[in-house]
This record gives structure tokens, C-alpha cells and sequence, in this order.
């Protein structure tokens, strides 16, 4: 079973949503499905359908958040060294074919958001730079081709996720 690091914020997040789903969503489906089949024939009865495919929807989400605590690893970035690249740390890289500097912050897969800079450490980018130093150079492959970067900076700094609605 295979761990899935994450950031205390987004363990606390998941447990509010996972219970948000038992204790509202999920009598508040049992009750529509209710009342949509008091309406009679079940056939033809489009609150009926609606409600049953919100109903697996929301069971579907309640089964997926059990799994991903259950293998939660939780991870305080900031008790880290941050002399290599590990989770939580930023990193500051240098693409060598256009001399511009980006920057990205190596989270989990729950907390990835790249057009905010958090990218997945699952991802095969993030992958490439894992135990990586400042001054090293890598060569990755991306679906525009290949670049090399320069490591020019590794640190910690304080993670804000986006807030998910």
C-alpha cells in the first residue's frame, strides 16, 4: 500500500469533507431518493435517476477520501533540511535555453496545483529533481521537448495552497 504524503492542512481538509459527506450529503440524497420514489413509477422519473447518480457520485468521493487517509502520511515540511530537494521544498531552477527562472514548491498529489507553482511529487518532473542539490543541472523530458535546468536555489518556505472550493 503505497503512502500518500501530504500536508496537515490537507489530512485536516479531507476529514471535514469525509464527514461533511457521511453526516449532510448522504441523508440529504436518502431523503431526495425518497421522496422521488413516493412520486411513483421509477421509470420515467428524472429526480429519481438525478438523485441516484448524485447518491454513487458522492459514495464513490466518500470511498476515494477513506482510502487516501488511510494511507496518509503526514509530513511537517518545516521540521525538514531542506539541503536537498525533498517534499515541501521550493526550488528555484534556471532553464537554460531561455535564461528565465521558475519556481516550484514539491507537494502531494492531493495538494498539486502547478499553474500555482505546487507540483506533485509523483510527477515525473518533481521525480527528476527529488535528492537534487542546489548547483546540480538536470535534463527532463516534457511534451515540448527536452530542457535543461540549473538548481540555483532550494529551501523551505511557507506553503499556501489554493483554497479549494
Amino acid at each position: 500500500m503505497q503512502k500518500e504524503p501530504m500536508l496537515n492542512e490537507t489530512c485536516i481538509r479531507l476529514t471535514k469533507e469525509l464527514e461533511y459527506l457521511k453526516t449532510v450529503e448522504r441523508p440529504d440524497i436518502a431523503q431526495v431518493i425518497d421522496e422521488a420514489r413516493a412520486l411513483g413509477d421509477l421509470k420515467e422519473n428524472a429526480e429519481y435517476h438525478a438523485a441516484k447518480d448524485k447518491q454513487g457520485l458522492m459514495e464513490g468521493r466518500i470511498i476515494e477520501i477513506s482510502d487516501l487517509l488511510s494511507r496518509a502520511q503526514v509530513i511537517n515540511p518545516e521540521l525538514i533540511s531542506h539541503e536537498r530537494i525533498c517534499f515541501g521544498s521550493t526550488v528555484e531552477l534556471l532553464d537554460q535555453d531561455t535564461d528565465k527562472i521558475i519556481t516550484y514548491t514539491i507537494v502531494g498529489a492531493q495538494e498539486s496545483s502547478p499553474a500555482n507553482g505546487l507540483i506533485s511529487l509523483f510527477s515525473p518532473f518533481a521525480k527528476s529533481l527529488m535528492g537534487r542539490e542546489e548547483g546540480d543541472e538536470i535534463e527532463v523530458s516534457l511534451p515540448s521537448g527536452n530542457k535543461s535546468y540549473e538548481i540555483t536555489k532550494v529551501c523551505f518556505l511557507p506553503i499556501v495552497l489554493p483554497i479549494k472550493e
